[in-house]
C-alpha cells in the first residue's frame, strides 16, 4: 500500500532462505471525524492474556483486562463497531465461560463510557456436552444454556449475537430441533438480533448446522426462519468463505435484515458491493487491519468508492494468510500483529494458542502486513520481529 522505505530492515526465512527484508512506511490511515454511515462494521476483538497467567491448554483463562479493554477502545476511536465474546475472542478454544461473562460486562461498561457500538455472542458453552440428555430435554437445556448467556449480554447493554452452538449439533436430529431451539430464542428477546452462521472451516464441530450438510439445504431452514422472525433479526453473520452463496443470500433476505459478512477471505468485494446492494460487516480481519477498514469506510462516506475499493483490497492478501487453513487458527495471527503493533506486551494467548502457527507463517504475516502499510511503528515491529525469530533459532 505505502512502499516508501524506512531503510529498517529484517533477516526473514523466506522460501526457505534467510533473505534481508526493507520495511516500508505505514499507511496514511486516519480516525474518522464523525460517525461512519455508508456501512455498519463491527471488528471481533482477541482477547489478551495476563504474562503472567498459566497460559496452557487446560488452564482457566486468565485476561489482561487493561489491555483487553484498551483495544477495544483503539477499535471505537476508529470508528469500528465491537464485535465481541466471539470465537476471535477464542470462545471454544480456552476462553471459558466465566472470563467470558466478565469480558462482556467489562465491555459493555467501556463502551457506555465512551459510546462504542458494541454486540455480544450468546452461545452455550457452559454446557457438558457429555452430560446433555438426548431428545426434548437436551433440547430445552440448550435453550436454557442461551438464555443464561442472552441475559448476560442484554444487561451489558449489548446487542446479542446467537452464535452457532456445538450442543446443538449433538443434540439435534433435524432441521425442525434447529427451528424449536433458535424460535425459542427469538421469542425472549426484546431487541432484534444477529444470527450467526459459522462454517465449519472455522469450527469442525459446527458439521451439518440448521440440520443438513447440504449448503442449498441448510440455507433454505436459515432463510425460513428469518422470515418467520423478521421482527425479531436483525442481520445475519455469515462466515462461510463462499461469495457467491453470501452475495446469493444477501439478495433474497427481506427488507431490512442485514448481511454482516464474515468472509475474512472476500470481504473488500462484499463491503464494496455492487449495483445490486452489499454487505455490512461483522469480521476478525478488521480487529487486525482496524485503521485500513476504517479509512477505506470514510471513504465510502465519502463517496469514494474506487479509493475505499483499493485499500481494502490492498489488505485481501494479508486476510486470506491470516485466515488460511486451519482456519481457526487465524487468532494466532491476530494476536501477533498486536504484539508487534505494540498492543499488547507480549505474544501470548489463553490455552498456549500462540504455537498455533509455524515461523514460516509469521514472517510472511509480517511481510504482508508491511506491505500493506499496517505496522504502525516499524522500528518496534522489527525489533520484536527479531525476538520472535531468534527465539525460534533464527538469528539476524
Amino acid at each position: 500500500m505505502n512502499p516508501t522505505s524506512t531503510g529498517v530492515s529484517v533477516v526473514l526465512p523466506i522460501d526457505g532462505r534467510l533473505e534481508p527484508y526493507v520495511l516500508g512506511a505505514p499507511g496514511a490511515w486516519t480516525r474518522p471525524t464523525r460517525p461512519i454511515t455508508s456501512r455498519v462494521a463491527f471488528a471481533a476483538a482477541h482477547v489478551i492474556p495476563a504474562a503472567t497467567a498459566d497460559n496452557t491448554p487446560g488452564a482457566p483463562a486468565t485476561v489482561d483486562w487493561d489491555a483487553t479493554l484498551a483495544y477495544r477502545r483503539e477499535l471505537w476511536s476508529y470508528g469500528l463497531g465491537v464485535a465481541d465474546a466471539m470465537d476471535t475472542a477464542q470462545r471454544g478454544m480456552g476462553l471459558d465461560w466465566k472470563a467470558t461473562a466478565e469480558l462482556i460486562r467489562r465491555s459493555g461498561a467501556e463502551a457506555a463510557a465512551v459510546g462504542g457500538r458494541l454486540a455480544c455472542g450468546a452461545g452455550t458453552d457452559q454446557l457438558d456436552l457429555a452430560g446433555l440428555p438426548a431428545g426434548p430435554a437436551g433440547l430445552d437445556r440448550i435453550v436454557d444454556a442461551y438464555r443464561e448467556q442472552i441475559d448476560v449480554v442484554t444487561d451489558a447493554g449489548a446487542q446479542v449475537i446467537l452464535m452457532a452452538s456445538r450442543a446443538l449439533v449433538r443434540i439435534a436430529d433435524s432441521a425442525a430441533d434447529y427451528r424449536y431451539v433458535y424460535e425459542r430464542l427469538l421469542a425472549g428477546v426484546d431487541r432484534p438480533v444477529i444470527l450467526h452462521w459459522l462454517g465449519t472451516m472455522f469450527d469442525p464441530a459446527l458439521y451439518g448446522y440448521w440440520g443438513s450438510a447440504d449448503i442449498d439445504t441448510a440455507t433454505e431452514t436459515f432463510r425460513t426462519l428469518i422470515e418467520n422472525n423478521r421482527a425479531k433479526v436483525d442481520g445475519v453473520k455469515v462466515s462461510l468463505l463462499d461469495a457467491a452463496h453470501e452475495i446469493a443470500l444477501r439478495r433474497a433476505l427481506p427488507d431490512g435484515v442485514r448481511l454482516y459478512t464474515g468472509d475474512d477471505f472476500n470481504y473488500p468485494e462484499l463491503v464494496i458491493g455492487d449495483e445490486h446492494g452489499h454487505s455490512d460487516a461483522l469480521l476478525g480481519i478488521f480487529a487486525a487491519i482496524y485503521p485500513a477498514a476504517s479509512t477505506a469506510l470514510q471513504e465510502l462516506d465519502n463517496g469514494n468508492t474506487t479509493r475505499a475499493s483499493a485499500i481494502l483490497c490492498a489488505t485481501e492478501e494479508l486476510g486470506r494468510h491470516i485466515f488460511a487453513a486451519p482456519t481457526y487458527y487465524y487468532k494466532t495471527g491476530i494476536a501477533f500483529l498486536s504484539w508487534l503493533n505494540n498492543k499488547q506486551p507480549g505474544f501470548s494467548m489463553v490455552a498456549g494458542l500462540s504455537t498455533g502457527r509455524s515461523v514460516p507463517h509469521m514472517a510472511e504475516l509480517f511481510r504482508l502486513a508491511d506491505k500493506a502499510g499496517l505496522l504502525s511503528d516499524p522500528e518496534l515491529a522489527a525489533h520484536r520481529m527479531r525476538i520472535y525469530l531468534e527465539l525460534n533459532g533464527i538469528g539476524s
